[in-house]
C-alpha cells in the first residue's frame, strides 16, 4: 500500500474463505459526501460485493454503505452501484480474465490513502467445498502447533 498514510476501514474476511485471490489491486471509488463521512463511522459492509464492467466502465455491486445520520436529502440509497476509478487499460485487462478464464473481481478491503477512499480488489477463482475444508484443517493445525509451543515455552 505504499509509505503513504493509510487505515484499513474494513475487509472482506467471506472473500478469502470463498475464493483464491490470484491477484489484486488498487482502486479508486467514486462516493459522494455523505457516504464518506458515514464509511468514516464504520458503516460500510463489503460482505456480498462483487465487481463487473458495465458500458466500459468498472462498477461494484452490492457493497452496502449505510446513510449517515445527519445527511438529510443528501444521503443516497445505501447498495447503489458505485463506480470504480481505474484506468482504461486495466478495465479491459480485467475484463478479458474475467470473461475468458471465468475468474471474478471481489473487492477485498477498503481503505483510507491519505484522504482517499481506495478498494482492494481481487481476481479471484472460487474454491470448492473440499479447498475450504482443507483451509480450517490447515488453520487449526498450526493453531494448535503454536498453542503447544507456547505451553513448551512456560
Amino acid at each position: 500500500m505504499g509509505k503513504e498514510n493509510t487505515k484499513t476501514i474494513t475487509t472482506n474476511k467471506k472473500a478469502f474463505h470463498d475464493y483464491f485471490v490470484e491477484e489484486s489491486l488498487e482502486a479508486g471509488i467514486e462516493l459522494c459526501g455523505t457516504e464518506v463521512k458515514s464509511i468514516r463511522r464504520g458503516g460500510v459492509n463489503l460482505k456480498d460485493a462483487w465487481c463487473a464492467v458495465e458500458e466500459g466502465q468498472m462498477v461494484i455491486n452490492g457493497m452496502h454503505i449505510s446513510p449517515y445520520e445527519h445527511g438529510n436529502i443528501f444521503n443516497r440509497e445505501p447498495s447503489r452501484v458505485r463506480r470504480l476509478l481505474l484506468h482504461k487499460r486495466e478495465i479491459i485487462r480485467l475484463y478479458g480474465l474475467v470473461k475468458q478464464q471465468g475468474l471474478t473481481l471481489i473487492p477485498l478491503s477498503l481503505y483510507f490513502k491519505g484522504s482517499l477512499v481506495k478498494v482492494q480488489l481481487g481476481v479471484c477463482r472460487g474454491k470448492k467445498l473440499y479447498d475450504k475444508r482443507a483451509d480450517m484443517a490447515a488453520k487449526a493445525a498450526k493453531r494448535d502447533m503454536e498453542r503447544a509451543m507456547k505451553e513448551r515455552n512456560r
